[in-house]
């Protein structure tokens, strides 16, 4: 396939980095050709790379989004000669008995909110969204596709107030959001199933991974966003929250990369995804600013109404299992991660 560029049809989303076909032990693209594999949320940024990555090993990708798929892609509309995707929901019995008859090898439950500050609007949406669907969809596989296997999205929001930095797949759990609570119950239920009936069912416990195509609500496109503005003069200033503020961020196709290993290894089990390594919000613009020539202190404002309590424990997840296990191993370490959403955020704006 001939590729255009980044966003043109035929060519691959923003930011997505076309791999060897031998990168990982899971060998060349065409040992995976033939197997079919469902997406939900595949209009977001994880589904996009995740789509991506399965298109590029031979997969039938079929996708799964509660949006109109002839109006909008979203990040996947790039992709959208190669993909089959379908409006619906995992709750819905029509889509359930669309699931059955497509009978996945592979199925990989993305759909659900990111934002956490939403989840404090409405707790019971967010609750129905994150663990009522991952429920169904669960139930489904282990009565009607009881050979397929799943992967289902946590989150290492779910650690909260751990006791211990960083966590690890074993660290006890107190979360501290709705949407904390709602991934760990989708975590805990599929324990629970994957004990009780044998499905090969993984939990990917997810740190913040980011990309070009995050949107600008989250703080990492802000800050690449507004640096890219500021170095093209078209703004002075940017206004942030607490600059000490710590997270472990990764970039998101080697997480996606990390999800497809994880379902192809020979035990089922959960792991942390995440790079180990905890870097400020400070640390970030200062890489933002610093690969743009700029000095943050010339244009960066803190505004103490966006400072929240600061927290106990870093949120830092322990990637040694996953490293170990499936040998994984990330492509772009921070740096690198701010440089490319620092690039892609210039090239936009310069077009």
């Amino acid at each position: 396939m001939t590729e255009g560029p980044p966003g043109a049809p035929g060519s691959p989303p923003a930011g997505v980095q076309r791999e060897p076909a031998d990168r990982s032990p899971g060998g060349p693209a065409g040992a995976q050709r033939g197997r079919r594999a469902l997406i939900t949320g595949v209009t977001g940024q994880d589904g996009s790379f995740l789509a991506e990555e399965l298109l590029g090993r031979g997969y039938e990708v079929i996708g799964l989004t509660r949006r109109d798929p002839a109006d909008d892609l979203g990040c996947s509309e790039p992709l959208r000669a190669r993909l089959s995707v379908r409006r619906g929901d995992v709750r819905d019995e029509t889509t359930r008995v669309w699931i059955c008859d497509l009978a996945p090898d592979e199925i990989y439950h993305l759909a659900a909110p990111t934002f956490v500050p939403d989840s404090w609007r409405d707790p019971a949406a967010t609750m129905a969204a994150i663990h009522g669907s991952a429920a169904a969809l669960l139930a489904l596989v282990a009565e009607r596709l009881p050979d397929a296997r799943v992967f289902v999205a946590a989150s290492g929001e779910m650690f909260g107030e751990a006791p211990v930095s960083p966590q690890r797949e074993d660290t006890p759990c107190r979360p501290r959001t709705p949407y904390a609570t709602a991934k760990l119950a989708a975590h805990q239920l599929l324990g629970q199933l994957r004990e009780r009936h044998g499905l090969f069912a993984v939990s990917g416990i997810l740190y913040n991974h980011e990309s070009e195509r995050r949107p600008e609500r989250f703080v990492t496109r802000k800050i690449t966003r507004g640096a890219a503005e500021i170095s093209l003069g078209r703004r002075r200033t940017l206004t942030l929250g607490d600059l000490s503020a710590v997270r472990d961020w990764s970039f998101a196709g080697d997480v996606m990369h990390g999800i497809w290993l994880a379902l192809g290894h020979e035990i089922p089990q959960d792991y942390v995804l995440a790079s180990g390594v905890g870097h400020t919000v400070g640390d970030l613009v200062s890489a933002a600013f610093a690969h743009l020539g700029l000095d943050p202190a010339d244009h960066v404002e803190v505004d103490p109404a966006l400072v929240r309590a600061p927290e106990a424990v870093a949120p830092v997840g322990d990637p040694a299992r996953a490293r170990a296990a499936l040998g994984w191993t990330p492509t772009l370490d921070f740096d690198g991660l701010v440089a490319r959403m620092v690039d892609a955020d210039l090239a936009e704006l310069s077009a």
